[in-house]
């Protein structure tokens, strides 16, 4: 198996951070292009690409401001059952982000091209946090 890890601070508190990769407005606001669910363990979250990647996920980690995690339950086939996660510290009025991307099959070029897709959207999550900008869905990873 292989994992995809990211580790970087965000200036803001972890409040802040939380809501943005946790509700639905806010993931919307860096990663899916529409989403639903609330973040609460064991709750199914409708992560929404396109037509072609209608996904589902289940909130497999929860602790407001500190942790938050879905296992994929309906994706492409290498994200299928994979966690991605995020694991929160706040100090100084900054918080260090531990993101995580769990439980590949393999390290096959799909997992390469996701490793700096997810690099991409995760600088996406810093600029919308700290600053409110929102990158339109289809120019995401062109930004």
């Amino acid at each position: 198996m292989a994992d995809i890890v990211h580790d970087f601070p965000i200036n803001a508190s972890s409040k802040r951070v939380f809501e943005a990769v946790s509700s639905p407005a806010g993931l919307d606001s860096w990663w899916t292009k529409r989403s639903s669910g609330e973040p609460v363990q064991g709750n199914e979250y409708v992560l929404w690409f396109g037509p072609e990647h209608d996904w589902r996920a289940v909130v497999s980690r929860c602790v407001a401001n500190v942790e938050f995690e879905l296992r994929l339950t309906r994706a492409q086939e290498d994200w299928q059952d994979t966690r991605v996660g995020f694991l929160l510290e706040e100090k100084d009025g900054a918080t260090q982000v531990r993101f995580q991307h769990l439980d590949w099959p393999e390290a096959n070029d799909h997992y390469r091209t996701s490793c700096f897709c997810w690099a991409m959207y995760l600088r996406l999550l810093k600029r919308y946090v700290e600053n409110d900008e929102v990158v339109p869905y289809d120019v995401r990873l062109d930004v």
